[in-house]
């Protein structure tokens, strides 16, 4: 509202009155911003339906993610083959166990309310968690491929990044953990 106050005062004097004017305009925000996060994560976690405790369980998870420092897309889309018979392919992605197992009981317990067959919840989770991703280290390969002249690497990087949510068994080095050498790169908004 800040940003665009001299627009609404259409470049005369920025006013108390253009700031309420400014403050009434983006009220509505916070309750559209609010609802459509809370329905992208229920997508993200392949729940059903709306429950009251659905924004603490994703807010948990989230929580959960940043103090343990997974990786999220690794992680999100890990989570769509979790079950509570086979939890070991995201479970294994957190030191903490003990923490990672209280938040994966109350998400059974969430999920047996929708009542809904595995699979149609790991086909909702694939198609709102990409497995491919614009990484810093993919970058940084095409770029230094293509600054030696090699644009290949670019053009098998946009095809793969054309369908993040499909599985494409031959780009699955696409979808790795980011090797060690990656830790150290920086980027800019300027890059």
């Amino acid at each position: 509202a800040q940003a665009m106050l001299p627009l609404i005062a259409m470049g005369g004097e920025v006013t108390e009155a253009t700031g309420d004017l400014a403050l009434e305009a983006i009220e509505p925000y916070k309750h559209t911003f609010s609802e459509a996060m809370a329905a992208r994560l229920r997508a993200k976690l392949g729940l059903a339906g709306e429950r009251d405790e659905d924004v603490a369980l994703a807010d948990d998870w989230l929580q959960l993610m940043a103090t343990e420092r997974a990786d999220h897309t690794i992680t999100w889309r890990r989570l769509a083959q979790w079950s509570p018979t086979e939890p070991q392919a995201v479970r294994d992605l957190f030191l903490d166990r003990p923490a990672f197992d209280a938040w994966a009981d109350r998400y059974a317990r969430r999920l047996a309310l929708d009542g809904r067959a595995e699979a149609e919840r790991r086909l909702q989770m694939d198609r709102a968690n990409p497995k491919y991703v614009l990484r810093n280290h993919l970058c940084e390969n095409a770029i230094r491929a293509a600054q030696g002249g090699d644009f290949g690497e670019t053009q098998r990087l946009l095809k793969v990044l054309e369908r993040p949510f499909d599985e494409q068994p031959e780009h699955s080095a696409y979808a790795e953990f980011p090797p060690d050498w990656a830790q150290t790169l920086e980027v800019s908004c300027s890059s």
